[in-house]
């Protein structure tokens, strides 16, 4: 049985934050930077979106998760929200400004918005699409502390379309048992090609896609990595 699809309350218009100042160019503007990010893994992109973000746990949400999300959802689009946002403003925010459906089970979603790896739901419970339509898959967000890049430092190595050689990524603030997990279940979700789930790592500011045709090996080096982000 499908889990129910969470209630919406009419929000209090005076308590919610407003979107995009222009949604237009807002929008466009964030939807190119979703295009650079997936096809160019590993590399760090930029998110700029003026708007009036929700609060999450007290404090302002990831805007680059929130400003993909405003420019990626409509009314035709179903999310579904990792506990720590769906106990918060984040969920009537969304749901406001871009008409979206929020649904109980992350199986039903064509977009997931985690807090953390922790809170990230096992991508085999996702929607993979299909082999005639690969492209129906869901679409993750997943926050982040920070990147850091460079082939020095404890990191991972990421390789396939859209990546020169290799590119290399660390996660500084997230535990090794979370990053172990992560990987797991991206190396089963790339067997799945041409399904699978796609990926977008986000920090406050910026974006690094993670398509499911990017790999990601373990690498190690005592040398410091390059700056955070």
């Amino acid at each position: 049985m499908n889990a129910p699809i969470a209630p919406f309350d009419s929000p209090n218009l005076s308590a919610l934050g407003a979107g995009f100042t222009d949604p237009s160019r807002g929008s466009q503007a964030v939807f190119r930077h979703v295009l650079q990010a997936l096809s160019g893994p590993g590399q760090p992109v930029a998110v700029r979106g003026e708007a009036e973000w929700p609060v999450v746990a007290g404090a302002a949400c990831h805007a680059a998760s929130a400003a993909v999300l405003l420019a990626l959802l409509d009314a035709e689009t179903t999310l579904w929200l990792s506990s720590s946002l769906a106990d918060s403003d984040a969920q009537t925010w969304l749901r406001f400004h871009t008409g979206c459906t929020v649904v109980g089970h992350p199986g039903q979603a064509q977009f997931v918005w985690a807090t953390s790896l922790a809170e990230l739901p096992d991508l085999t419970d996702l929607c993979t699409g299909t082999d005639v339509s690969p492209e129906a898959s869901a679409t993750c967000l997943i926050d982040v502390p920070a990147f850091q890049f460079g082939a020095t430092g404890r990191h991972w190595v990421l390789t396939g379309p859209g990546i020169q050689a290799e590119a290399h990524l660390s996660l500084p603030g997230v535990s090794d048992a979370e990053l172990a997990r992560f990987v797991s279940m991206r190396d089963a979700n790339h067997a799945l090609f041409p399904r699978g789930v796609d990926a977008l790592l986000a920090t406050a500011t910026h974006v690094v896609g993670l398509p499911r045709t990017t790999r990601m090996a373990h690498a190690a080096s005592a040398a410091p990595m390059k700056k955070d982000y």
